[in-house]
């Protein structure tokens, strides 16, 4: 049994995020595309699906990361974040396992740091997925 949240759903291209995007204009729907977009950018295996009516990516069908857009703000969050090595100290969030970065209009954000926590959830969770799979 995996420890992982699952999206047997998951696809190369969902064009229900699509939609999503479009339906969320203005600055806050660019964040969301932004950061989206890296996490789309992170490897070949990247799959992703609407999940609880947000953007979310997946290994394989397996969840590492998500983006949701609030009245005032967006979320850039990881399924296995509380586990992650978060250097700048940019995730938010009391949950056993998730976490996130909550990102606002006009906010400066370290981009290259959030950038390199994105790539460190990819990379965590496709080390997850190895070390299961192993007998």
């Amino acid at each position: 049994m995996s420890k992982f949240l699952r999206f047997p759903s998951a696809v190369e291209r969902e064009p229900s995020i699509e939609a999503w995007m479009r339906g969320h204009a203005g600055e806050l729907g660019e964040i969301a595309r932004y950061w989206f977009a890296v996490m789309r950018a992170c490897g070949g295996d990247v799959r992703e699906l609407l999940h609880d009516g947000h953007p979310t990516a997946c290994i394989g069908d397996a969840a590492f990361g998500y983006v949701n857009a609030f009245r005032d703000h967006v979320n850039v969050g990881f399924f296995r974040g509380a586990e992650l090595t978060d250097a700048s100290g940019l995730l938010e969030g009391t949950g056993k396992f998730m976490r996130h970065v909550k990102l606002r209009p006009g906010q400066k954000i370290d981009d290259v740091a959030l950038r390199k926590l994105v790539h460190i959830a990819y990379a965590d969770m496709k080390r997850r997925l190895k070390a299961e799979s192993v007998p």
